[in-house]
């Protein structure tokens, strides 16, 4: 690899160039390098502007003719600036907003090239804020002319021709220095390119063939790296001796056949899973996927049963109070009627809002508590169990790596279930979480109906209303979620608050209408959050503090105003707040979505009610890097492999990262020094939670 070499001491950057490189993560020559484009234009060959077609992107090579600057006549501040272009087959019109400086480019003969979608307006072609790059009046350069050329996410106060320039620089002066962290062994068996070239063609590619090549190869480095780690913890967790647990028992029993409704297939089979874990001796590390309302709470409460009956603790840590005050209310109701030998299951409950904590405290340290359930309040330091052998941790990707580890110290070795409703394919889901056994629940309880979602304009809200106050009129429940609590005049956002009072005096006058949102004490939230439960509540008006867990039967209608401002993983969640009765449940999207990734979205949401599917739409439109990145999964994007098109080439870097990790769990061996230094040095994090070598 590289020396760690700062940026600012390329050529043209300097201190203060630096600092918007580092809000982009560049701060070395090895991250720079590590740059990698965005996508790719061929200018060996423009597009003529006459032969553009309509709705289809194109590169062309055009002069100015005449530029002018105007201001929206309904909103002062909106300014557009258009220009008329032209090569020597044809014009086109161009306009961009809010881009006034363009102006003092767009002079008459200066040529530029663009990227675009072809658009007829008022019967002519058009761009509409194209990507531009003005070239000098010779025409360009050769990094931007007459070759495949790369596209870059631009630091502040750079320009495409200025960035190319820099990594051209730094490839010369440093490609040179490259040390393949891939061994050569490694890299015959697979077929890759060497690093050196793969960087050298990944920047600049000759041709489309070599460009794949390097993509490969990069990509396959990025994946190794990614498994390395889950292979050694997997590892490591072998080596640990867990608790063996009687996870057969009459708690357990009388559990299951006290409950008003028979268990899935699926449940079954988890809970089997789950207890031959429990019963092995060994630390137990899985990850329970299913879709919102698939009922793992169930499955999760058998388990802590299981500890408790072995003369354990649980603890059960969700990610926001609302969840843990409902999964408390609702297990502790499940259990109170429980025939149990000799004594009740003793649960407890902490959360940052506790008056009483000295008392809990003293409850979980004398194991006068079987079973706690709680928010980040139970990694705190003044948390000491007697005895804690399993923990539950729901929605675990609002959590971060560091905050999962915490809670698992304050037992010996106690198995770990960790649960998520955003459940991804299975052959992914085993690869891309190699450290952890995977059980899913892919089925909903018997009697459940998928909920209608449809989708009307802003316009049409009033449509979205009525479906509500018909479900209200039945003696039901609903909910109206808005993205914002206080209205935005930036974004043109109702808010949640104005809202409230608007539908309580309008269109819902008549109806007990409540409101909840993040801003709201705990207590507070808890107080509207009951009365919706105990239906003195029947229309409830709430930003996203919803999207996770809330459980109320009787509501069956949501209302999702400005759908377009919610991922779509986070839209499913908000759906799955309904739908958990018998009576058939609606869910109506408000939106005048403007992006193709914002229909594709909702189009998505109408489309299905399956997790699975909708997590597979959301990695298609986000892409990995946000979907598997540091927020999600705990690890630093990928900056270029794709786990969801490149399954293969991932499973191929896995069988390598076990293979390394089975032969070398100490990264000695020569052939293995330079992956443990790009390890380590491209992700320091690692060392926060792994012993390496």
């Amino acid at each position: 690899m590289f020396s760690g070499t700062s940026i600012q001491y390329l050529k043209g950057v300097g201190p203060k160039k630096a600092e918007g490189f580092s809000s982009k993560g560049i701060n070395t020559i090895d991250d720079l390098l590590y740059y990698f484009p965005r996508r790719y234009e061929d200018r060996r060959d423009f597009s003529p502007v006459s032969g553009l077609e309509e709705g289809k992107f194109y590169t062309i090579k055009a002069h100015v003719l005449a530029g002018n600057q105007r201001n929206s006549w309904s909103r002062r501040s909106f300014n557009i600036t258009e220009a008329v272009l032209a090569d020597q087959s044809g014009r086109i019109n161009c306009v961009w907003f809010n881009q006034p400086y363009l102006q003092g480019y767009l002079k008459a003969g200066a040529p530029v090239i663009l990227y675009g979608k072809a658009e007829i307006y008022n019967g002519r072609m058009q761009m509409s804020n194209p990507e531009y790059e003005f070239l000098d009046k010779e025409g360009g350069d050769s990094l931007s002319i007459g070759r495949i050329v790369p596209i870059y996410s631009l630091p502040k106060g750079f320009s495409q021709r200025g960035m190319r320039q820099l990594v051209k620089d730094a490839l010369d002066g440093f490609l040179p220095q490259v040390k393949d962290c891939l061994p050569y062994d490694m890299r015959k068996r697979n077929n890759l390119f060497n690093l050196a070239q793969s960087l050298l063609n990944i920047h600049f590619p000759q041709d489309p063939g070599l460009q794949k090549e390097s993509f490969t190869r990069l990509s396959f480095e990025e994946f190794l790296i990614f498994q390395l780690p889950l292979a050694l913890r997997k590892l490591k967790r072998k080596e640990k001796k867990g608790i063996a647990h009687k996870a057969e028992g009459q708690m357990t029993r009388s559990f299951i056949s006290g409950l008003p409704f028979r268990l899935t297939a699926a449940q079954e089979k988890v809970i089997a899973e789950i207890k031959s874990d429990m019963e092995s001796g060994q630390v137990m590390q899985r990850l329970l996927q299913g879709d919102v309302g698939s009922g793992k709470t169930v499955v999760a409460t058998w388990a802590c049963l299981a500890a408790a009956q072995s003369g354990y603790q649980a603890a059960f840590m969700a990610p926001t109070e609302i969840l843990a005050r409902q999964h408390y209310a609702r297990i502790t109701s499940q259990l109170s009627g429980l025939p149990l030998p000799g004594r009740k299951i003793r649960v407890g409950l902490l959360t940052g809002q506790n008056n009483e904590k000295e008392g809990i405290y003293k409850e979980i340290k004398e194991g006068k508590v079987d079973l706690v359930i709680g928010t980040h309040a139970l990694l705190q330091e003044k948390v000491v169990f007697k005895a804690l052998s399993f923990i539950v941790i729901d929605e675990q990707h609002k959590f971060g790596v560091g905050q999962r580890a915490l809670l698992p110290a304050k037992g010996n070795n106690p198995d770990v279930l960790i649960m998520t409703a955003t459940p991804i394919p299975r052959t992914l889901a085993i690869t891309l979480y190699g450290d952890l056994e995977i059980s899913v629940i892919n089925a909903l309880p018997e009697g459940r109906l998928p909920v209608k979602t449809v989708h009307f304009s802003q316009k049409e809200e009033d449509k979205g209303f009525a479906i509500a106050r018909d479900e209200l009129a039945l003696g039901r429940q609903a909910y109206i979620v808005y993205p914002v609590i206080e209205e935005s005049y930036a974004l043109d956002i109702a808010g949640a608050k104005k809202m409230f009072t608007r539908l309580k005096e309008g269109q819902f006058r008549g109806f007990r209408v409540g409101l909840v949102h993040g801003k709201l004490k705990p207590a507070e939230q808890e107080e509207v959050m009951s009365g919706f439960r105990n239906k003195k509540i029947d229309l409830l008006i709430s930003t996203t503090i919803l999207e996770v867990g809330v459980d109320v039967p009787d509501a069956t209608c949501m209302v999702i105003s400005h759908a377009e401002r919610f991922g779509l993983s986070q839209l499913h969640q908000l759906r799955g707040r309904i739908g958990r009765g018998r009576e058939q449940s609606f869910c109506v999207l408000i939106s005048d979505a403007q992006t193709e990734e914002a229909r594709a979205r909702l189009n998505a949401m109408v489309a299905s009610c399956d997790g699975f599917r909708i997590s597979e739409e959301d990695l298609k439109i986000r892409g990995p890097g946000e979907f598997f990145g540091k927020r999600q999964h705990g690890l630093t994007e990928l900056k270029i492999a794709n786990p969801l098109t490149q399954l293969q080439l991932l499973k191929r870097a896995r069988e390598e990262a076990l293979g390394v990790i089975s032969r070398d769990p100490g990264f000695s061996l020569k052939e293995n020094r330079l992956l443990k230094e790009s390890l380590l040095r491209r992700f320091p994090e690692y060392e926060n939670f792994m012993e390496i070598g």
